[in-house]
């Protein structure tokens, strides 16, 4: 069995797919949530959740939560003497939720399916997937959370072509990404997000708005105890507010106890700060995906800061809609991967569809820009595949001489967004002989080919003697061999033709030419733009916005034909 795993950055579950559709796993203390805490004892014995965070409360420097963050990185947590990084103590929340299945399932669990931010670069989802091999699980597969919550919500089921926003803040991290159905596929058109945010930082306004109260108190030179004190009472603070308008903290300090009474209205203005950084990935959302507002048709609340009544009526006056909220925002990530664990094991009981992804960053690589006769800027960032293109993808750039006789070309593999090259991960480069001429004589064609398991293919071929080089970029993780690698690779291979070069689209093309061409004054004119329109969604490589204007162009065409 293929168990789901949302590993959180405040609590993690698990879930498995029954006969009446997708359950939670309760962990040994019969709760749904497992806190993502760890603590470690002097005899060297872990303990995670809720244990954890009591002996947190009792020893400060034994316990360690919210590194989710720190995936990937070299961070390291110092737990009495003893230290790991984020992706270890993620690997001990996993053994956990998998000892817990177990139990509760009565069956051993090897495999799962295991959640992550939508914006998570390759080196936190391998991590993520090193946390679950350290765990004793095998990864089949790492899936976007707001992915797994559209699944959750069934968004897939629907009849018509249709497009959603799942708006996930969680306790640590916060995406936004946009999905668009149509048929049986569900396409991630655009994702962004903050690693940096989240219920956690609602929960630090409550203490800024506390010390504030109560100027007479340094933070920094109260001890680690009363400061994990203080701060779990912000958070029940903070949860007093789904009840009632008026919250109240209650910290002891020292042998005094201090009250403070919050009001809705007062921590809402507080938050503005927060509402402005969500803001941002939203309109970069909307803009990498070519819609507005306006074109979405649901609004999906995940993750448990989500809860709250300002993030509830902060995202209903962004979005001018009521968001949808039937499913518990805690639970419709892990709901989401057990059936995508279904899917993967082709249970009947569940609708096929076909889930896409996009590529998170931008792939590119370096050049000499000229921008006047003469004025040459170097290490300049050329983007080949932008973010948010929907994968598996390929793009073709074609990059010229910049200096008489030179000889050779070196392409640098990058990604990144920044405009300068040095700013970019190198991943790696390519150097490729060419015949020496004039400046701008000689080309390349440089080809980028990336796919959802993280494999980029780079070929450099000279365009006057077609002489090929190319290689082959891989995630350190991935569990392929060499010839696997090869025949993905030979599989997407129709990926390198471009939209227009295939058959249908050359033929509506070539009869677009002949009705202009037979055409006059304004029908001309018509089928000239229509020709532009299509040809400009060619261009996009977006296999659903093709189909869409290709029966638009098709619909056009057949009426002017009748004439």
């Amino acid at each position: 069995m293929i168990i789901g795993i949302d590993l959180g950055t405040t609590n993690s579950l698990a879930a498995y797919f029954t006969e009446k559709g997708p359950e939670i796993i309760p962990n040994r203390l019969g709760k749904r949530l497992t806190p993502s805490v760890v603590s470690v004892d002097e005899e060297g014995q872990i303990y995670v959740g809720d244990s954890a965070i009591e002996r947190g409360l009792l020893c400060p420097e034994s316990a360690a939560g919210v590194f989710k963050r720190d995936m990937g990185s070299q961070k390291k947590y110092t737990l009495l003497h003893k230290t790991f990084t984020a992706e270890e103590l993620s690997s001990f929340v996993l053994r956990a939720l998998k000892e817990d299945a177990e139990h509760f399932l009565g069956e051993e669990v090897t495999e799962a399916v295991i959640s992550v931010p939508a914006y998570f670069n390759d080196a936190r989802r391998r991590a993520t997937k090193r946390a679950g091999e350290l765990a004793g699980l095998k990864v089949e597969r790492i899936i976007s959370e707001p992915t797994a919550a559209a699944i959750a919500y069934g968004l897939y089921q629907n009849k018509e072509h249709a497009r959603f926003l799942v708006f996930d803040l969680g306790g640590g991290t916060f995406d936004v990404s946009i999905l668009e159905l149509y048929d049986t596929i569900l396409e991630v058109r655009a994702v962004a997000g903050d690693n940096f945010l989240g219920g956690e930082d609602f929960t630090a306004v409550l203490e800024d708005m506390f010390f504030e109260k109560f100027p007479q108190f340094d933070r920094l030179s109260l001890p680690e105890k009363t400061r994990r004190h203080i701060h779990k009472q912000a958070e029940l603070c903070k949860l007093g507010f789904s009840q009632d308008k008026v919250s109240e903290m209650h910290c002891k300090i020292g042998e005094e106890e201090f009250r403070f009474k919050a009001e809705l209205a007062e921590y809402e203005r507080a938050c503005e700060e927060l509402f402005d950084k969500i803001r941002q990935p939203v309109k970069r959302s909307l803009s990498d995906a070519h819609i507005r507002l306006s074109d979405i048709d649901k609004v999906v609340l995940v993750g448990g800061a989500t809860k709250s009544p300002v993030v509830r009526r902060f995202v209903s006056r962004l979005f001018r809609m009521l968001p949808d909220t039937n499913i518990n925002p805690d639970e419709a990530v892990a709901l989401g991967t057990a059936i995508q664990g279904a899917m993967k094991e082709r249970r009947e009981a569940i609708k096929e569809v076909i889930l896409t992804d996009v590529c998170p960053f931008t792939l590119g690589t370096e050049v000499v820009r000229e921008w006047e006769k003469g004025y040459y800027e170097n290490g300049v960032f050329c983007p080949i595949i932008d973010r948010n293109t929907v994968i598996p993808a390929s793009r073709t750039e074609r990059l010229y001489t910049v200096r008489d006789d030179q000889d050779k070309i070196r392409v640098k593999v990058l990604q990144g967004e920044s405009r300068f090259a040095s700013n970019n991960l190198l991943l790696g480069e390519l150097m490729i002989d060419i015949p020496a001429g004039k400046a701008g004589e000689e080309s390349v064609d440089v080809t980028y080919t990336y796919d959802i398991n993280s494999i980029l293919e780079v070929e450099v071929k000279v365009v006057s003697t077609q002489k090929l080089v190319k290689e082959v970029f891989v995630g350190r993780d991935l569990d392929m061999s060499e010839k696997e690698i090869q025949e993905r690779l030979e599989t997407l291979s129709y990926l390198k033709i471009h939209p227009r070069d295939r058959e249908e689209n050359k033929y509506l093309l070539l009869r677009g030419e002949r009705i202009y061409e037979e055409s006059l004054g304004e029908r001309r004119m018509q089928v000239e733009a229509a020709l532009h329109k299509y040809e400009q969604a060619l261009n996009t490589y977006d296999s659903g916005e093709i189909d869409r204007a290709k029966e638009e162009f098709k619909k056009i065409l057949e009426e002017l034909d009748e004439f």
